[in-house]
This record gives C-alpha cells, structure tokens and sequence, in this order.
C-alpha cells in the first residue's frame, strides 16, 4: 500500500509540473481521503493550495478532516473567505471543533468569522466542555424522532434531514423537552410495517454517558457494547448530541500513546515526533529523567553504608547488576501486566489480595527457578563457594518476590488515588526494586557470611 501511494504522488508531482490538472483531478476522485491526505502531507506547501483546490467540494472537505493540523493551518492561511466558507459549511460540527482546537488564535477567529451563525453557536457550546469530557466529543448533528411518529414518517424525516447527519444508521426517539426515550435503527425501521409507530419498536434500555463523562470511559463503552454511536445526554437527561465510533477509535489511539510515554518514563504530549523540536522533545524527557535520577542515588548511599561488607567479599559486588536487573525485570513484567489490566477493567482494588497472592505465587516459582539455574551457574563455571552461591541465589528468590509485589501493587494503589497508573511504570519500579534489592543482599550476606 506505501508503494502504491508513493508511486501515486510521483504521478501527481509529474502531472503539477505539466499541468495537466484535469487528469490529476481524475485520479484524485478515484482515492480515499485518507490516502489522498498522506499525499498531500508530502507535497511542497507552495503546491498544497493547488492541489486541494483541484479537488470536488465533498472530496476535499473529507479530505481537509483526514490531514494533519499544520497543513490544515497552510490551506486556511491560502483560502479565500469564499473558499473557507464552503469547507466550513461541508464539515460536521465536532470535526470543525477539532480543527479550531488545533489552530492560533488568529486563524480561530477567522474561522469563526465565517462559519453560519448557528453552527457558530453550536461549536462554542462544544468548546465549552471540559477538554476530556464526552462534550467536548460529540457531534449534533444526529437524527431525532418523536415516539408517535410511524416508520414511514421516519423514513421521511430521514430523508429530508440525512444529508447532513454524521450517521443515519442509529435514530434516537426523543420527547417535546428533547429527553432521550430510545432509539430505533435503520434495520429496525426496515423491518416493520410504515403503520407501526416508534413507541412500540424503539429500544428503550439506551446506554448514553453524561456531558461531563471522562471521555476515556466513553471510548471503553464503544469496545465493552460494541456500539455504533452512543447518545450524550445533559444533567437532566436531554439529548444534546452523539459521539460516533471513528471519534472514540481517536480517543482510545490517543490514550494508548499517552500510557505508552508516562510508562517510558516521558510527559504525554499532542505533537508527532517529527514536528516537534529538540527543545520540546528535551522538555518532555528531562524532568523525569531528573527524578529518576536524584531517586536512584539513593540505591548509591545504600551501596555506600555497606561498603565494609563488600571490602569483606569483594566477589559481592560482581552479583549486584544481576541482581537489581532481575528484579527491575520482574517488577516490571508484574506492573505492565497490572496496568494493562486496570485499563480493560479486568482488574478493580477491590481485587488487589487476589493479585498480591496470585503474583507471590508466580514469584515464588520463578524465584526458585531462576536460583537453582544461577546456583549452578555460580558452582560450575564462577567458581565461587557454596555460602556465597546460597547468599546470591536466596537473595534473587527474595528480590523476585518483593518486585513482584511492588510492581503489582503500585499501579492499583495509584489508580486508587486518583493518578494514572502508567505512571507507575519500569523507570519507578525498577528504581524502586533496585535500592530493595540491595538492602536483602547485604542483610543476607550478613547472615550467611557474617560480614
């Protein structure tokens, strides 16, 4: 598919330079907006302008919602007020919020300035939610019955007013106060006589999530129901509009990033790698790194207090990296299991003994494991003495164990209080399981070996 499309801009480039717009128009109309928007992405920004303008109004507003905010800026930057005015009115609501969100001030105003007053009025209402809440999400622009209307006034209403729904698929049955009812689908329609009317086929058990709704728990209603579009409703249960699956796929794809770079140690951010600087790219990554930093001194001063116990046994100190990376592994395996875990709802703190007796099993096993390897490895090949092989190998059952209780445990209680649990990822953990890891190998060394 990369080939094609590269093959595809070649084409497009060869046609800019000779002009020959009427064919580039052709092929342009045969392709999907998304790939038609990755071409655009990779043309000079003098030719941007040129190329969109060839494309058909429906075609290029599609294509405008697919591309990334900066050429979005260089298109509305280079348009017309009658230009903009026609991709404004051929974009539904939340996908023109999700460009005014995108945009400077300046542009923002412009754009304001030439949109329909009550599409104006609907997006400010939109831009009023809270930026993660499943206002800020939806769209208005759905289809609503009344419950004594019959199929075929449905029908008919669809008709007239479908053009400019984001999906006709789903229909919700509302009162004269726009409380939501239930809601009826196309199939449904289909399927019963003209004369029945909605009451009597609507589904009326609707789930629906609140304004204020985190819009993180919305985009996991869409993957646990397997739904379509769910209706939003007010505090007072009115509709005020709808969030379709392709928003809550963007929702889930954002929130999956951002667990991915709290877990790597890095300050979640909007931009693309490559559009942001080295500065930006330094601010996400330095104050964690700093903290990490300062916290895995600490592992330093432990190493430093028992500095005559390693003077004692020299051959000690060889066996710490070993030791402090496998609980760091350990606690980490634990801890990306458990995070992933909460973030399906598999896993609640009402469930936290169970996991802490689950993982003190797993730990057990593996600690036993990998010690009757290691001890064997310590007798045959490093030629080390038996209490000192004891010493290594008990200490190594003793850190699985403890790392598999942190890394399991830390990330529930945090989710708990409030805090994301990615947060409590590798970087803490294994900084964590690594200054615990040390205070077991000195203590048992100094019982064992009596140093």
């Amino acid at each position: 598919m990369e080939e094609e499309i590269m093959l595809e801009e070649e084409q497009i480039t060869e046609l800019l330079d000779a002009k020959q717009y009427h064919k580039l128009k052709e092929i342009l109309s045969e392709m999907n907006e998304a790939d038609i928007a990755a071409i655009l992405a990779e043309i000079p920004e003098d030719k941007l302008p040129l190329v969109y303008r060839i494309l058909p109004k429906e075609l290029a507003a599609e294509v405008f919602v697919n591309m990334d905010s900066d050429a979005q800026e260089i298109l509305i930057r280079a348009f017309s007020d009658t230009e903009l005015r026609e991709v404004l009115d051929e974009l539904y609501v939340d996908d023109a919020v999700d460009v005014i969100e995108e945009m400077p001030a300046t542009v923002v105003k412009r754009i304001l300035m030439h949109t329909d007053p009550e599409v104006r009025k609907s997006i400010n209402e939109i831009l009023k939610y809270p930026e993660d809440s499943a206002g800020s999400l939806m769209t208005i622009e759905y289809v609503d019955l009344k419950k004594y209307m019959t199929v075929e006034d449905a029908f008919t209403r669809i008709r007239r007013t479908g053009v400019d729904k984001e999906t006709i698929y789903v229909c919700y049955v509302t009162d004269e106060n726009r409380k939501l009812l239930g809601l009826v689908t196309v199939k449904d329609l289909l399927l019963n006589e003209y004369s029945k009317k909605m009451f009597e086929i609507m589904e009326t058990n609707v789930i629906c999530v609140n304004t204020l709704d985190d819009k993180e728990d919305v985009a996991d209603k869409f993957q646990k129901y397997d739904m379509m579009a769910v209706p939003v409703v007010d505090q007072e249960h009115r509709l005020v509009g709808i969030i379709t699956f392709d928003d809550a796929m963007d929702v889930l794809q954002d929130e999956n990033t951002e667990d991915i770079e709290k877990m790597a140690a890095i300050t979640p951010t909007d931009k693309p790698y490559l559009k942001m600087s080295v500065i930006d790219t330094w601010k996400t990554r330095f104050p964690w790194l700093l903290l990490l930093m300062v916290s895995a001194a600490f592992t330093g001063k432990i190493i430093q207090s028992f500095e005559s116990a390693l003077q004692a046994q020299i051959v000690l100190t060889s066996f710490i990296p070993m030791l402090m990376d496998t609980g760091g592994n350990c606690g980490g395996q634990a801890s990306v299991t458990i995070i992933r875990s909460l973030s399906l709802g598999d896993i609640e703190y009402s469930d936290v003994f169970k996991v802490i007796w689950k993982e003190f099993r797993v730990a057990f096993l593996c600690g036993i494991t990998l010690a009757v390897v290691n001890f064997a490895k310590l007798m045959l090949f490093d030629k080390v003495g038996v209490m000192v092989s004891l010493t290594v190998c008990l200490t190594m059952i003793m850190t699985i164990i403890f790392a598999k209780f942190v890394g399991s445990t830390l990330p529930i209680l945090a989710k708990r209080l409030g805090f994301d649990p990615a947060v409590m990822a590798s970087p803490f953990i294994t900084t964590i399981v690594d200054a615990i890891s040390l205070i077991v190998y000195f203590n048992i060394a100094g019982l064992i070996l009596k140093i």
